[in-house]
């Protein structure tokens, strides 16, 4: 018997037991007492004989959920690719794989999400932390080096100028060499503009800092940390020549205010209102800067070197996924993490990434169809690609002497030489360590 007939069944008692009722029934007694006993035990049985099929449906759905894993995400995919776009992906995967519910870890219970979403910074604190799960088991990934995350999307470092504070300023182009850079820098923190020359932004909550504001000027003019055994070399000619040249910008007033407080993101805002001529930021800027300035109120270009010879070289800063090493649910973890990285290309054209995905060699349209893009490809192009210190063994160590060093540097009489010196002498101490 259906559910609807047994409800039907229940109805029509109701009715005609309310059609057989008659008016002097009320005032009969014990009859009529024992009579609505009677009803009350037929209206029970029946409603049992309803809900019971209900109760059973909702065990059996209640049990079969119970198979289902929830998935953990940690919550900096938001502020990476923004809620519409993930979400979407989220629901497709979810259809793929019924048994995987993935869920969001806020600060909330848990406290640890099964897959992490993380930039550079953020990497390498997790590596030091032994938090991430070593993938070369599951990826079967052979080249003598451990793999902790997986890279989704990448973008390049350029220099960022203003083209109406240059103008103004009587420059037609931007500087191609670092005695330009240094001139332009000058005259603007000098002039009537109400803006700095250029801008350096190492607040310690910046993670990215020291590899976009000091490391891409090394790296640009053709100059490595890494030697072909793989300790770290600083203290050469070439490399305190780099950090002369960015002490130099200090004193001489050319930089924005507040270096050590100020996160590259406050100065892409800064630049964004007219504050700043000249900075070196992320590819990654380009859509927030066109809408806030307009399409051909800036533009980029490379890094400017001594000239010296050396190929110009970048380094590429990355949007990892990783799996959490204490994880329960490593398998499932790996399941979304290969389904994420095979959608790459889709959030690099969302997203813009110049390069983007680092083996596609034909770029996506959003490079063709506007010149910007254009000029960030084909820098790419011509350049080389350097190791920083991303998954490096004591890579938040190395930079935390770099910028304390590099501090001193800055606000005391410190030479270049001296502080090339100190810097090597501490990185070599934190290499032996390693052993």
């Amino acid at each position: 018997m259906s559910l609807l007939e047994k409800a039907s069944m229940l109805k029509m008692y109701l009715k005609n037991r309310k059609k057989s009722i008659h008016p002097d029934q009320h005032n009969a007694g014990s009859g009529a007492g024992r009579v609505n006993r009677i009803d009350i035990f037929i209206l029970i049985a029946l409603a049992i004989l309803i809900i019971t099929p209900v109760v059973f449906l909702l065990f059996n759905k209640i049990e079969s959920g119970s198979n289902q894993v929830s998935l953990y995400l940690s919550s900096k995919y938001e502020e990476i690719f923004g809620n519409e776009l993930m979400n979407s992906l989220l629901i497709e995967f979810e259809e793929k794989a019924p048994n995987i519910l993935v869920r969001v870890a806020y600060n909330a219970f848990p406290a640890e999400p099964d897959v992490f979403i993380l930039n550079e910074g953020e990497y390498n604190a997790l590596a030091a932390a032994g938090s991430l799960l070593e993938l070369n088991s599951l990826t079967n990934y052979e080249s003598g080096t451990v793999q902790l995350a997986i890279p989704l999307i990448s973008n390049m470092n350029l220099l960022f100028y203003n083209i109406n504070i240059l103008t103004a300023a009587g420059f037609d182009h931007p500087p191609k060499t670092r005695d330009e850079f240094a001139a332009y820098a000058k005259k603007v923190a000098g002039g009537d503009f109400n803006a700095a020359g250029a801008a350096i932004s190492l607040s310690p909550d910046d993670k990215l800092a020291l590899s976009r504001d000091i490391f891409s000027w090394i790296w640009a003019n053709g100059n490595n940390f890494w030697s072909e055994e793989g300790s770290l070399i600083i203290n050469t000619r070439a490399i305190i020549n780099d950090i002369t040249f960015l002490g130099g910008l200090y004193r001489d007033g050319s930089l924005a205010a507040g270096i050590f407080e100020t996160t590259g993101e406050k100065r892409v805002e800064q630049f964004a209102q007219g504050k700043t001529a000249m900075m070196v930021a992320s590819v990654s800027a380009i859509p927030y800067l066109k809408e806030k300035m307009g399409e051909n109120a800036f533009g980029v270009t490379t890094i400017p070197g001594t000239g010296a010879g050396g190929k110009y070289s970048i380094n590429l800063s990355s949007i990892y996924i990783g799996i959490n090493s204490s994880s329960e649910h490593i398998e499932e973890a790996w399941d979304f993490l290969v389904f994420l990285a095979e959608k790459s290309s889709l959030l690099c054209a969302e997203l813009k990434a110049v390069p983007g995905v680092r083996s596609d060699i034909i770029p996506g349209d959003f490079v063709r169809d506007d010149p910007i893009y254009t000029k960030a490809w084909d820098i790419f192009e011509s350049s080389q690609i350097v190791e920083g210190f991303t998954g490096k063994p004591g890579a938040e160590q190395y930079e935390a002497v770099f910028l304390e060093e590099l501090r001193n540097f800055f606000n005391g009489s410190r030479s270049a030489q001296e502080t090339a010196a100190a810097i090597q002498r501490k990185w070599d101490e934190i290499y032996a360590g390693q052993d």
